[in-house]
């Protein structure tokens, strides 16, 4: 049996012509919507939005292209595109009756719900973005050996074949190495819960990787287009960091702070997965960040 999110309701729920997502819903109160990382699911929130449901509306979906959530073919560059993403997420927020709720996201998860706030800054009112940094700070910041953490990163942005047959021919060790090798607790992510990661990623490689490959192309155009057209974040942000820019050389903190005036960086010390290894922390984190009052910033 393919594990849940105790006392949450399941439902699929159109949001784009021949996509449909798969969400869990639970609580009720102000709206959180969470978007999982990879090589997850939904599941990653489990402990957070069981807190969460408390005392809010706490939206737990599998993003385009992963879990349970359709996985149409890659057409082109918009298709796993994260302006594309983020759609989706506005779409299913609205189709469940949330013209403005927060957003949290991890790992690709986070890169999304950068996206769908920068696009949609009238629906989005607080934004948490867990362990990763802009798509195009990511890429100006990995270079020379300290960048080959991140070699499945170019991997996916080789051109459609090659990595989809790579990966393919070997899914449970590519996907089970991240799980390894990017938490400090392995205790955090139970087997039953990585078995469900390790079948949702099997069952999703060609979507996985054109994921992955959007971000090599379309999405740093994206974010290079708002750069310059000086469009931030204009909502309260949360974003709670692994000490890995001191590692690689650059300041993560510094790196936010241009895309978003009113924010709160914060170092944590768990690995990764800091949902799964350290969820009350998450929790309170995201709480904290659900009472601030949002600043009024001058849109662009």
């Amino acid at each position: 049996m393919t594990p849940a999110i105790a006392g949450f309701d399941y439902q699929r729920v159109p949001v784009a012509d021949g996509v449909c997502l798969n969400v869990a819903v639970a609580g009720s109160g102000t709206p959180v919507v969470l978007l999982h990382g990879f090589p997850q699911t939904h599941l990653m929130w489990r402990n957070v939005a069981a807190d969460l449901a408390a005392d809010h509306t706490v939206i737990c979906p599998d993003l385009r292209g992963y879990g349970a959530s359709d996985k149409p073919a890659e057409t082109g560059a918009a298709t796993y595109a994260k302006r594309t993403m983020a759609a989706d997420i506005v779409a299913l927020a609205g189709a469940l009756g949330h013209d403005r709720f927060a957003l949290a996201g991890h790992d690709r998860g986070a890169l999304v719900a950068f996206r769908a706030a920068l696009d949609h800054p009238d629906r989005i009112t607080h934004l948490a973005c867990l362990d990763v940094l802009p798509t195009l700070d990511m890429w100006q910041v990995m270079q020379g050996t300290g960048a080959a953490v991140g070699f499945h990163l170019y991997l996916m942005a080789q051109p459609p074949g090659l990595p989809e047959r790579m990966i393919a021919a070997s899914a449970d060790a590519f996907f089970g190495h991240f799980l390894d090798v990017w938490t400090n607790d392995p205790e955090a992510v139970p087997a039953d819960v990585r078995a469900a990661y390790l079948h949702a990623c099997r069952d999703a490689v060609p979507s996985i990787v054109a994921d992955y490959r959007a971000s090599a192309g379309i999405d740093v155009d994206h974010d290079r287009e708002d750069l310059r057209a000086g469009r931030r974040l204009r909502m309260p942000v949360t974003v709670l960091q692994q000490d890995w820019g001191a590692a690689l050389g650059f300041d993560a903190a510094a790196l936010w702070s241009a895309w978003a005036p009113d924010l709160l960086h914060t170092t944590v010390t768990c690995g990764h997965f800091m949902a799964e290894e350290a969820p009350a922390d998450v929790a309170k984190a995201l709480r904290e960040l659900l009472g601030r009052t949002p600043v009024k910033l001058e849109a662009v």
